[in-house]
């Protein structure tokens, strides 16, 4: 896929060992494209992205595998294109994911430059196939070493990934409490009435033929790690020589008598999705807290509930993270819809009738009815079967990991939410972070240190929420910051913010205003500083923005 021109005389199309399968087109001239950009091109009906980029012409699938944004949108810098939506990367050159929530590489094609015109050449065959599988390897019979993941997570799964594509032979293990196979968990709060077989993010078939056994409906009891070994709640034992332990988060309870009721609900699995929507429908609900799964549910149910109600015990939702005006702009939003919301304040009370939840009674002395309370006010480490183990943990029950996701202990690794780690971006502060494409991370950054390839993690954190059909992107770190520089206009429903700490951009949070999270994503990824002058300017090139 170079940029390297064919002898005087070989056109295009005069190859004789060229398949009669391949359709060739004149796409542009070399002018068109200078070193460093890209532009969406047609082949045969056929969208490719072609890129220029350290002398290289490169011909790609233009669709972002996670979930099909144009990659032309998006931001190139050296030879990798981040996606605009949900800011996956990937390289030019080979077409293979470089950074998560994308799980595929991308399919390449041929270039050609020839008297100064570029020719891109496909595979009537392959060019129907979106998405590439990185080259996998299997277990090698006779090879005892084993794996145990647990978790069937993000970071479980990419682990497991990883390690067959570097051709790690051993036995790997993943063991979980779901009765499903490792599925997109970001769906749950934004298409509620979901099926499994809609949202796994690899078939039955995948794990077979990588030989990378999942055992479902199973838990973690205890660890032992002088003996390796850990107990499952079936009391079996399984016996292991690296462990991943990466069992999440799960919903945190009222901490007021009520939680046991039918009608009381918190949102973790695809059953508890599909309840929450059938037990919805006409009714009135109340939902407890201002955060991300909170406010897409109900955004989620604005079409669907009689009624809405949202008790919040911060001033606006979203208020540590995004921001004061963002979260009045939230609430405005979501009030024009018909959602009351009640701020600073909190449940003291659910009443029940007949075994059911009839009304809530608040701090404040407000009743509301409801028929549906949904709880979303944060998360618990799934870290208890730790407790008698020697691994480190923090006051919240986190895993304590360092950069390369290693434990206290030789052979013990940790990742996803259930794991405290340094943040690179953020002068290795020690942050604890819900993100599924950090998960992700986490999971490829603890397999290559399993295999001795000193991996350290510096993923820059990029999140995503859905709100009444919009798309809020964040990328970066928050945490602390002191101001925060507004870009555009939050009622007009366009805006970037940019989250200062110590006169430099730690964070960007942004609505229609693409791609400039994923170019501060990429900023942040090659370690480059946004100062706070350069953040209030006016000039907006450096975003990238189209």
């Amino acid at each position: 896929m170079s940029g390297d021109k064919p002898h005087h005389g070989e056109g295009p199309d005069s190859d004789p060992e060229e398949p009669s399968e391949e359709v060739t087109g004149l796409v542009c001239l070399e002018s068109d494209l200078l070193d460093g950009q890209m532009m969406e091109v047609e082949v045969g009906r056929h969208n490719i992205l072609l890129t220029r980029s350290e002398g290289k012409y490169s011909a790609l699938g233009n669709l972002c595998t996670h979930y099909g944004a144009p990659l032309s949108k998006g931001v190139l810098t050296g030879h990798r294109v981040r996606c605009p939506w949900h800011g996956a990367c990937f390289n030019v050159h080979t077409g293979d994911l470089e950074e998560f929530p994308g799980m595929d590489c991308l399919p390449c094609h041929k270039v050609k430059v020839e008297n100064n015109k570029v020719y891109v050449s496909i595979n009537k065959k392959t060019i129907r196939q979106a998405k590439r599988t990185k080259s996998m390897g299997a277990r090698v019979p006779g090879l005892i070493h084993t794996i145990l993941l647990i978790g069937g997570g993000a970071a479980s799964l990419v682990c497991a990934e990883t390690l067959r594509q570097e051709r790690y032979g051993g036995r790997i293990i993943m063991v979980t409490r779901d009765d499903l196979l490792p599925y997109d968990k970001t769906r749950l709060s934004k298409v509620m009435n979901v099926e499994n077989d809609t949202i796994l993010l690899r078939n039955r078939e995948f794990f077979h033929q990588y030989d990378i056994e999942v055992w479902l409906r199973k838990e973690a009891m205890s660890l032992d790690t002088d003996k390796k070994t850990v107990t499952f709640d079936d009391s079996t034992v399984q016996n292991y020589d690296q462990l991943l332990v990466s069992t999440g988060s799960r919903a945190k309870p009222l901490d007021i008598p009520g939680m046991e009721l039918e009608n009381v609900m918190m949102l973790e699995t695809p059953q508890n999705a599909r309840q929450i929507h059938a037990s919805c429908m006409g009714r009135r609900i109340v939902v407890v807290g201002g955060s991300f799964i909170g406010m897409e549910v109900t955004s989620y149910m604005i079409d669907k509930a009689s009624s809405i109600t949202v008790i919040n015990s911060s001033e606006t939702p979203y208020q540590k993270t995004l921001g004061p005006e963002i979260g009045r702009f939230i609430v405005r939003a979501l009030e024009k819809k018909g959602v009351k919301f009640y701020m600073n304040d909190s449940v003291k009370e659910i009443r029940e009738e007949y075994g059911t939840v009839k009304e809530v009674e608040l701090k404040s002395g407000a009743v509301v009815p409801a028929d549906v309370l949904i709880v979303g006010i944060g998360v618990i480490p799934n870290s208890e079967f730790l407790r008698n183990s020697k691994i480190k943990m923090d006051s919240k029950n986190s895993v304590i990991v360092d950069k390369f996701m290693r434990t206290n202990v030789p052979g013990v690794f940790c990742g996803g939410d259930v794991a405290t780690f340094p943040l690179a971006m953020a002068k290795d502060q020690r942050v604890s972070v819900g993100h599924w494409q950090m998960a992700q991370a986490h999971g490829r950054v603890a397999a290559l240190n399993m295999l001795d390839k000193a991996t350290e993690l510096n993923s820059i954190p990029f999140y995503w929420t859905i709100l009444l059909g919009n798309t809020i992107r964040y990328a970066g770190s928050s945490s602390g910051y002191t101001e925060i520089v507004m870009k555009g206009n939050v009622d007009d429903m366009k805006f970037l913010a940019l989250y200062i700490k110590d006169d430099e951009v730690t964070a960007a949070a942004s609505l229609n205003f693409d791609p400039a999270t994923a170019a501060v994503a990429e900023r942040f990824s090659a370690g480059k500083t946004i100062t706070k002058k350069e953040a209030e300017s006016d000039d907006l090139s450096w975003l990238k923005m189209s």
